[in-house]
């Protein structure tokens, strides 16, 4: 188990889909050891495998006392409550803007033995579910933010002391847009 680096804004892997776990091996709970570790030492809410630079669909998730992982999520929504408030990222250090999210929602996927799992969360939990789940789909919050908001968070990333220059950052609309087969229209 060991505290990794984690990909900053910028960095392609964090734009690129992963791919569905298919072993279930010592290796893949290794990486959720790297996950959880890495998630703790920066204080965070949650941390996909993107941003440890693995392009996998598993994530770690510290969230009112519950700490855990998923594998493989899948994610549904019981109702059209939404919550809208302060979200960042361990990708986007230091910077947090209000971004809508579902209130409750129903996460199934698998723990690092392959054996079935299902999260229902609301509030802090479901925002954090849904965040992470973007990651393996190579989604960032600021994607969700509206034109005014997107644009307020870029220029606060291009003036952030970790920010690099060098590597031009790309915005990409939300395709979680409403009449999708999730449900995640915001």
């Amino acid at each position: 188990m060991t505290v990794q680096p984690i990909r900053l804004f910028g960095d392609p892997v964090l734009r690129t889909p992963a791919d569905p776990v298919v072993d279930f091996d010592a290796e893949l709970r290794k990486l959720i050891a790297d996950l959880t570790d890495t998630m703790r030492e920066q204080s965070g809410a949650g941390l996909a495998a993107p941003q440890l630079g693995v392009g996998l669909r598993v994530f770690t998730f510290d969230v009112d006392d519950v700490l855990g992982h998923l594998v493989n999520p899948v994610l549904e929504f019981p109702d059209e409550e939404e919550q809208d408030g302060p979200e960042g990222c361990l990708s986007i250090p230091g910077l947090y803007f209000d971004t809508k999210r579902r209130q409750n929602v129903i996460a199934k996927g698998f723990n690092g033995y392959g054996d079935p799992v299902q999260i229902v969360g609301t509030g802090l939990m479901a925002r954090c579910v849904q965040h992470e789940t973007d990651h393996l789909d190579g989604v960032l919050f600021v994607d969700r933010l509206d034109p005014a908001g997107r644009k307020a968070a870029m220029k606060a990333i291009r003036q952030a002391e970790w920010y690099d220059q060098a590597a031009p950052p790309t915005v990409k609309v939300s395709p979680h847009v409403a009449g999708n087969p999730f449900g995640l229209g915001r």
